[in-house]
């Protein structure tokens, strides 16, 4: 047997979520602007995002999403070199290089990857 998961995020605005996740680097796949519904891709990795699901847009989202990107070092800066506001990597007791952000409905992001050193002259590294 064979499965392959595709979470699906409430979010208030398709068009504004599916611009903030094309500034993470996600390309559209699919969108029907009459269903309020897009399907985003990045390498494997796929979201759909979805107005009609956003039954409760106030509430907070508890969920995360953990991407692994094969280069942190490297998306971090492309990620805030498309205009998203990111924290500093930090390396986590876990061993995890890594970011964490909210999407513009609070859906939580945690970005990293397993023993990658944090650069030594980058900006962010001294925050």
């Amino acid at each position: 047997m064979s499965m392959h998961l595709v979470p699906m995020l409430p979010v208030r605005s398709m068009p504004a979520a599916v611009d903030f996740y094309r500034r993470l680097g996600f390309a559209v796949e699919q969108r029907n602007d009459q269903w309020r519904w897009a399907r985003v891709a990045l390498g494997d990795c796929r979201l759909m995002l979805d107005e009609s699901i956003n039954v409760h847009p106030g509430a907070p989202r508890s969920g995360v999403l953990y991407l692994y990107p094969d280069d942190v070092v490297a998306y971090h800066a492309m990620v805030r070199g498309n205009g998203v506001d990111v924290p500093p990597l930090e390396t986590t007791f876990y061993g995890m290089t890594e970011f964490r952000i909210a999407d513009p409905d609070g859906n939580r992001l945690w970005i990293g990857q397993e023993g990658a050193a944090l650069p030594s002259a980058a900006p962010d590294a001294d925050g």
